[in-house]
């Protein structure tokens, strides 16, 4: 099975990210979880460049092509101003109109107790896309302002009982016979 990680965070050391680098690092053999590395590389979304009969650019391609060769999608995202912060919501406009993300299952994370907006916005915005919003895969992951590294965060064996549930429920997601009619043709 595979998960492709996306991190909202620009930021080198964002907690969000090495949230998913520690989702990374804890999933089971069963599991590839490939962190997504191009989100500040993505140029900034125009439906001039994405119509019908448009050529993505290069980026916009391979953003594409690795959200349709996951089986599952993990967001880890701060809020900013109450909100989805501007570099995630350009990656999600791109994906809107791309088949690829259809019925995908989709977990949310956020590093941050105090994040009440942005998640709740993340999440109307991926169900307007038709995603599936897996609950049981959609946590907070309380860091609050704790500077952890990946191999910290493995550390603490709460944080990792959170990162293996939401892994198993997208696993659950990805499997379930509703989830696999629902994504059918």
């Amino acid at each position: 099975m595979r998960i492709l990680a996306i991190s909202g965070s620009l930021r080198a050391r964002s907690s969000n990210t090495e949230l998913l680098r520690a989702a990374a690092l804890v999933s089971p053999t069963v599991f590839a979880v490939e962190l997504y590395a191009e989100l500040g590389a993505l140029p900034h979304f125009n439906p001039d460049l994405d119509h019908e009969s448009a050529v993505p650019p290069d980026s916009v391609a391979r953003l594409r092509a690795q959200v349709g060769a996951a089986d599952a999608v993990l967001i880890s995202s701060p809020e900013y101003a109450h909100g989805v912060p501007g570099s995630l919501k350009n990656v999600l406009d791109w994906l809107v109109s791309a088949p690829e993300m259809y019925h995908k299952p989709v977990g949310l994370l956020t590093a941050s107790g105090a994040s009440a907006h942005g998640p709740a916005a993340l999440e109307e915005i991926l169900r307007t896309m038709s995603t599936q919003v897996v609950p049981a895969a959609s946590r907070v992951v309380a860091l609050n302002g704790r500077r952890l590294d990946a191999a910290q965060i493995l550390e603490d064996t709460a944080l990792t009982d959170v990162l293996r549930e939401v892994l198993e429920a997208l696993r659950a997601a990805v499997t379930s016979p509703a989830a696999l009619e629902s994504r059918s043709p």
